[in-house]
């Protein structure tokens, strides 16, 4: 199929976690024969923060940085086989999503990569036009949420949602050395948002604050300002090409979800993954599901709030903690590839090229 996406970006991991995502994704569906073009705004200085010096083969990037540079491209993407318009593009957004809904033609599809966001949003407000523009849309993917997301984009009125879970790709997320200079008992690596902010509070700074004799690490964008404790380092945005290293030098990867997220459950996030293909040891926020994709105790240490985390820290030893990233290392190439995923999508794609 030639496919038009148009998302936030696939070469700036800059204020923008879905890029591993989309990387991961539309390079395994390149492998099986796909045509991809990658539709992206010129906006919060992404492409002076790419994390991808040249872009990627799998991909044709296409760059806009005006209005009569993206009608050409929405010109252009009606004569596709499948037009996808992503979640959080930043720049009309909505323009975007009812021009998708009016489009003839090509297979239509939403892929909400913030879908517990997007439906508290849109359940919360009943003149939200997205209420009007999802029964039109042939497809509706999302970056996970399980069996919740899917009920409620149904008594929306979907047509079909298929959600599709972040992954690893065994060929970026590995082990590799560790660096000196990012030894730490804890790391946690996320932007600051409004709606994780509290949660961070909750399960890495308190956690930090009742353990003051070890080392903590705080990565992410937006912290400037945020009071820390000593033992926490701050060590702003973390290129994605230093996410391996980054994981392999903390004796726990913490990872702490979004509010939405945790609330819906079946929502991992892309670095649950990406730490375990480095073979990390990791303790997670506790949520519903969790245990659909790694074995709590086995394959990862789960925390219901931030006196847990300091019991995991202090009660699991270095053997036991490699152990268990050994374990998240081995499933997660086993069951959550990117190829795997990818081959999801095909499969759902063929159906509705099949049905249209």
């Amino acid at each position: 199929m030639k496919i038009f996406v148009f998302g936030s970006s696939i070469v700036s991991a800059y204020w923008n976690g879905a890029a591993t995502y989309y990387r991961g994704v539309f390079r395994a569906l390149h492998g099986l024969g796909h045509e991809i073009h990658f539709c992206e705004p010129d906006i919060f200085d992404r492409q002076a923060n790419r994390d991808l010096e040249t872009d990627p083969h799998y991909v044709k990037v296409r760059v806009y940085g005006d209005d009569i540079e993206l009608d050409a491209l929405q010109a252009e993407a009606a004569g596709a086989d499948l037009v996808v318009k992503c979640s959080g593009v930043g720049a009309r957004d909505r323009e975007l999503e009812e021009w998708l809904a009016d489009l003839s033609g090509p297979l239509r599809a939403f892929w909400d990569v913030d879908a517990a966001h997007t439906l508290e949003r849109i359940e919360g407000d009943d003149a939200d036009p997205m209420r009007r523009w999802i029964p039109r849309y042939d497809l509706i993917f999302t970056y996970g949420g399980g069996p919740p997301v899917v009920r409620r984009y149904r008594a929306l009125g979907a047509r079909a949602c298929h959600p599709i879970y972040n992954g690893l790709d065994p060929d970026v997320h590995r082990p590799v050395p560790p660096d000196p200079s990012l030894a730490c008992d804890v790391v946690f690596l996320g932007n600051r948002l409004p709606d994780r902010e509290e949660r961070v509070d909750r399960f890495f700074i308190a956690a930090a604050e009742r353990l003051p004799d070890h080392r903590f690490i705080l990565g992410g964008s937006g912290w400037d300002g945020k009071r820390l404790p000593p033992n926490v380092r701050w060590i702003g945005h973390v290129p994605t090409a230093l996410h391996n290293v980054l994981n392999c030098s903390a004796r726990f990867v913490l990872n702490i979800h979004r509010a939405a997220m945790a609330r819906n459950g079946y929502s991992p996030a892309t670095r649950l993954f990406e730490a375990a293909g480095a073979g990390a040891c990791q303790i997670t926020d506790a949520w519903a599901g969790i245990e659909e994709f790694f074995e709590p105790g086995k394959e990862v240490l789960v925390a219901r709030d931030g006196e847990e985390v300091v019991r995991w820290v202090r009660e699991v030893d270095d053997d036991t903690a490699r152990a268990i990233g050994r374990a998240a290392r081995a499933r997660a190439l086993r069951d959550h590839s990117y190829e795997g995923r990818a081959r999801q999508v095909d499969t759902v794609l063929r159906a509705a090229a099949a049905h249209s």
